[in-house]
């Protein structure tokens, strides 16, 4: 005898055995027993929630010998076992993937007006129905509203929202969900004790978790599982079959993460890395943990579905991070997109220096009413170690008559620009090169897009302070990025960038912040940093 894989052999034989979805089966019931059966179905949902399944025990109820069609199917009875065994001639099951054509539904239509041959009623049962063309979905139309007294259809859709609403107005609707992961273990938990298969709950709650939602998908990693390792599964190797890497270093790099601890976070992603472990599972897992963070953060600790040790390592890492930093960490690295090359760790470091990085504005916070003395002080010594920028522009008609303190406020704020396009010009106040700097970045090359070195640009920490001699000088408070910044290929799409920005060829320098003593006596005066420049 053929053996038969776990979704095929489990599959749901009556309405009380289908997992997760009550409010269906118990509607059905009910019109089973007060004989209100329609004439067509709509079955919506999302993969392996038992969608074909309800349709074929709905096919066997209304044809069952031993009810008269008043209830559950005895699947006892002739008409029962050849509707489960597929050899029933009056149960017609279409694959609309592979029969989309109007033809196909022509062909239907004439099979439609023919009686059953042994069953009360004949059952269509339209699988993937959204893979119909608009034409041939018209062309049922008249058929699906008016079919001969003898006909039911069933309509089985993953795609709900490419159904004409013509369609959908002449069947009624039933929505099925997604099965939650405690109903999926108990299925589970119950094939193993009948198969003799030896594993743990831990196991199983993480197959439930991989499955999201498919009870089908959940049968099929089960089986995958003791067809490689037999009888006896461990925790460590349903890890191995998912891929999953294992919650130790996604939690440590979380709480890296929460401490700002750039190095040390950076040192945990390549060393996974270099472990040969798959990136786009560890940042699923990372990703995983800290939308669990932001649930113990924000009181939703029933939420969370850990065992007691875990879940008190988490609640003590949430005690002290910061709800803000968890929003940025989860919004970040959702955003991360690592693509085949799936060995590449920069998509994460990037996020990881975002993430842990201190604005300037977080470094230096303004005070709500700034000390004008110490601004005034700052902007003397800033001018005593520059020289004064090249001027093109004419000066005003009628000076203003202030004091020295508003005259160098004056000095340093740049005109509003003209231009069209770009207002960077040789001798640009390191003022003027940022704010200019984010339209270089949003009006960058559409093949840049997507490039590293445009994600670098908007990491943290990355900020022009001269522009001469056709030279852009980008300061870089971490090494790292500015070393990744200067491959060549980096390198060669930001000066495109920029030279697309700017209209004409242009180069790009690069310095790490440097502690100067003139910035250090300015800060002890309550000054503000707003550049850092090479020395």
């Amino acid at each position: 005898m053929v053996s038969q894989v776990f979704y095929r052999k489990w599959r749901s034989q009556t309405l009380s055995e289908v997992v997760g979805q009550e409010s269906v089966t118990q509607t059905l019931r009910n019109a089973l027993s007060s004989g209100r059966i329609s004439h067509a179905y709509l079955f919506c949902g999302p993969r392996g929630t038992g969608k074909t399944s309800t349709a074929r025990i709905l096919a066997k109820a209304v044809n069952c010998l031993t009810t008269g069609g008043k209830g559950e199917p005895c699947n006892t009875c002739e008409m029962c076992r050849a509707i489960t065994e597929g050899r029933a001639l009056d149960v017609i099951e279409i694959d609309a993937a592979s029969n989309t054509s109007v033809d196909d539904i022509r062909s239907l239509r004439e099979k439609v007006n023919y009686a059953p041959t042994q069953a009360r009623y004949k059952v269509y049962i339209i699988d993937e129905f959204h893979m119909l063309s608009g034409s041939a979905s018209n062309a049922l139309l008249k058929t699906l509203e008016e079919p001969p007294p003898h006909v039911i259809f069933i309509l089985a859709t993953t795609e709900v929202h490419k159904i004409l609403p013509t369609i959908m107005s002449r069947c009624q609707h039933f929505d099925f969900r997604r099965i939650s992961q405690t109903d999926i273990i108990n299925k589970l938990a119950n094939i193993c004790q009948v198969e003799n298969i030896t594993i743990a709950l831990e196991s199983l709650r993480l197959i439930a978790r991989s499955a999201t939602g498919s009870l089908r998908d959940a049968e099929n990693l089960l089986e995958q599982l003791t067809v490689y390792y037999n009888s006896e599964v461990g925790f460590q190797q349903v890890q191995a079959l998912l891929g999953i890497t294992g919650d130790s270093r996604v939690r440590e790099l979380a709480k890296h993460i929460v401490d700002d601890n750039v190095s040390a976070a950076v040192a945990t992603i390549n060393s996974a890395n270099n472990d040969g472990l798959d990136l786009r599972h560890f940042k699923r897992e990372l990703v995983e943990y800290l939308r669990c963070l932001l649930l113990m953060k924000t009181g939703s600790e029933d939420s969370v579905d850990m065992t007691g040790e875990d879940l008190a390592e988490l609640k003590q890492l949430a005690s002290h991070a910061s709800l803000p930093k968890i929003l940025k960490a989860l919004k970040l690295f959702s955003q991360v997109e690592i693509g085949t090359d799936s060995h590449s760790t920069l998509p994460m470091e990037l996020a990881i220096v975002d993430i842990t990085a201190k604005t300037e504005e977080d470094v230096l916070k303004p005070v709500k009413q700034p000390d004008h003395k110490a601004e005034f002080a700052f902007r003397q010594i800033q001018e005593k170690s520059s020289p004064p920028p090249v001027r093109n522009q004419p000066k005003q008609v009628e000076p203003m008559k202030t004091e020295p303190k508003s005259e160098s406020t004056a000095i340093v704020t740049p005109p509003v620009a003209t231009k069209s396009q770009s207002s960077i010009e040789i001798g640009s106040t390191p003022d003027k090169l940022k704010l200019d700097w984010r339209s270089v970045i949003e009006q960058a090359p559409v093949d840049t897009k997507r490039s590293p070195a445009l994600a670098i640009l908007r990491s943290a920490g990355v900020k022009p302070v001269a522009f001469e001699n056709d030279t852009m000088t980008l300061s870089f408070r971490y090494p790292y990025i500015k070393e990744q910044l200067e491959k060549i290929e980096n390198q060669r799409v930001v000066e495109k960038i920029i030279s697309s920005f700017l209209g004409h060829p242009c180069r790009v320098h690069c310095v790490l912040e440097n502690n100067n003593s003139l910035v250090k006596e300015a800060l002890k005066l309550g000054a503000q940093i707003i550049d850092a420049e090479e020395t």
